[in-house]
């Protein structure tokens, strides 16, 4: 069904804006370059207008925080039917490419610009050359979607394919210009698909948390009070919402190893609704003696949002588990399919004596 927008200017009474166009495909590009939040604030934009060795071109492609690339493909008015499958064949390119490769592109979008101290710095994580052909997302950035295109969109999302369409809009009032925008697909069900990354096999029922350790966020806290949380943008805190009461998560500290387990009590919180107990008492986070400071503007995209926990098994940091050939990834929350969760799963198991 095609979605449409409509904004109204009000004063005395409701005005509605005049609906407009952009000037051509590359005012939106360039829109989407120097304000990649248009999209999402967590992405990387590391080159534009990309030759394949298929001789496509790519309009945008960016890195997600876990280092798995993200394809953006524009059309600023209603897109052929054939959009979706120039698309495939992009993904199909990408899930290929060399991190030599990559470099050249980033060079050639940001000069002298060295692609993994940039993405190391602005995510404070290494860099992984496996997360390039793993997980990769295809977004259609489009004013309309004809029927057939939105029917295979929507048909690829429910199987699992990381494939999603933002529809944008453009008003005019006076002489200013607004623009808005929305998913075709919810942004956490293709985020979900994206977290359950490695083999074709089935996934073993266990989760995966990443908890960010800094002078704010201490894993002391998340022992004591029982919770895990995540904060910084949607892209990290959405991810949280996978997790349902009765579920078990296994949590590791990155670039430190495993140092708990878990299991899920109630669903994800932002934290002005978030309560701990002290004392046999309820009383909300921020009133707790933590020795963490949490965000507490709860109406700030950057917000903390926590999911309680009761650990089942835990270790102080300096004894965190890191093994060669355990699993990582920088989403908050996963539920990996691969060889390489199983097997930190089952050693976890082994070595803090868990069923």
């Amino acid at each position: 069904m095609p979605i449409n927008h409509a904004i109204w200017s009000i004063s005395d009474k409701a005005t509605p804006l005049a609906l407009t166009k952009l000037e051509s495909e590359k005012v939106l590009e360039d829109l989407i370059v120097e304000t990649p939040g248009i999209l999402n604030p967590n992405w990387m934009i590391v080159g534009r207008q990309i030759t394949t060795d298929f001789k496509g071109i790519i309009d945008i492609l960016a890195i997600q925080p876990d280092g798995s690339p993200v394809l953006i493909e524009l059309k600023r008015d209603k897109t052929p039917r054939d959009v979706t499958a120039q698309l495939l064949d992009y993904a199909s390119w990408v899930e290929g490419i060399s991190p030599e490769r990559l470099q050249q592109i980033y060079e050639s979008f940001v000069p002298g610009g060295n692609l993994q101290k940039d993405f190391e710095a602005q995510f404070n994580t290494e860099w992984d050359d496996e997360n390039l052909s793993t997980n990769q997302q295809m977004v259609l950035v489009a004013s309309e979607l004809d029927s057939a295109s939105e029917r295979i969109v929507t048909f690829l999302a429910s199987k699992g394919v990381n494939i999603n369409v933002l529809f944008f809009q453009v008003f005019k009032h006076g002489e200013q210009t607004f623009l808005s925008r929305s998913w075709l697909v919810d942004p956490v069900a293709v985020q979900s698909n994206a977290t359950s990354p490695g083999g074709k096999g089935a996934w073993n029922g266990e989760y995966y948390a990443n908890f960010g350790v800094d002078a704010s966020y201490r894993w002391e806290d998340a022992i004591n009070f029982g919770f895990i949380t995540a904060s910084g943008g949607v892209w990290y805190t959405q991810t949280l919402r996978m997790l349902n009461s009765g579920d078990r998560v296994w949590v590791t500290i990155p670039k430190t190893g495993y140092v708990g387990v878990g299991i899920v009590t109630g669903e994800a919180q932002p934290v002005t609704e978030f309560t701990v107990s002290a004392g046999g008492v309820e009383i909300p986070i921020t009133e707790a003696e933590t020795l963490g400071d949490y965000l507490a503007d709860g109406s700030s995209d950057e917000c903390a949002w926590f999911v309680p926990i009761d650990w089942k098994h835990t270790v102080p940091e300096s004894k965190a588990v890191k093994e060669v050939g355990f699993f990582g990834n920088q989403n908050s929350v996963a539920r990996p399919k691969s060889d390489r969760w199983d097997h930190t799963v089952k050693t976890l198991k082994s070595r803090w004596s868990l069923q």
